[in-house]
């Protein structure tokens, strides 16, 4: 196994048990990390910063945030929905890094990983909300990225779609021949990226051996985008 130099790095990995939580639990704890499993709902203002106050140190914040994305036409698209996506997507970002920053700042070191989706990155039918919380991840990233450099802390994302997860593409749904043909057709990997192959490069974001990727976005889709 690669060294990755997460031994003794504590890890807070949001809603843990949705999306990549379980693999990203399993797969950094597998290359030394003290794993913070939080399952914590994140909607209300002060969720993001008492789980931190509560949890200590965070060497590794890795915002995993997910919810069904809906399928509805631009036309029919109402405030709810809009404010609903947003609400667990984008909101709960930077109050999470509000909370965690200034602890990195003042000791020059820290990684912040968010992952995030290549729907952002194309343009799907009817996925206009989903699509724009997922845009606007990416582009929070990238500032704050940026802007962290030179504090010696690195915040970038891994913007992934056709990755097998529970969340997405649950058995039934991998499954169906339809879907399927999709991914021959769709994808040029020809089938979805593993859990832990997104996992493992996740850790490898994480560690000391990426110091140099500053508000990036790194594409995880088997070529799709």
């Amino acid at each position: 196994m690669a060294n990755m130099n997460l031994i003794g790095k504590r890890v807070l990995i949001t809603n843990a048990d949705v999306f990549m939580g379980p693999v990203l639990c399993q797969v950094f704890a597998a290359h030394g990390a003290t794993v913070l499993e939080s399952t914590d709902s994140l909607l209300h203002p002060d969720a993001p910063a008492s789980l931190i106050a509560a949890l200590g140190q965070i060497d590794i914040l890795v915002v995993n945030l997910a919810v069904p994305a809906p399928s509805t036409a631009v036309t029919d698209v109402l405030d709810d929905e809009w404010s609903d996506i947003f609400a667990a997507l984008v909101n709960p970002l930077p109050r999470l890094c509000r909370a965690v920053l200034p602890a990195m700042i003042a000791r020059r070191s820290g990684k912040i990983l968010v992952m995030g989706s290549a729907s952002a990155l194309r343009g799907m039918k009817r996925a206009s909300t989903y699509s724009a919380a997922r845009g606007a991840q990416l582009a929070y990233v990238q500032a704050v990225g940026v802007e962290m450099a030179s504090h010696n802390i690195q915040v970038n994302a891994i913007a992934q779609n056709f990755v097998d997860n529970p969340t997405y593409f649950p058995s039934e749904v991998q499954a169906n021949p339809k879907f399927q043909e999709r991914i021959k057709r769709e994808v040029p990997l020809g089938r979805l990226v593993g859990a832990s192959e997104d996992a493992e490069f996740a850790a490898y974001l994480c560690s000391d051996n990426a110091n140099c990727f500053v508000g990036q976005v790194f594409p995880v889709c088997g070529g799709w985008v």
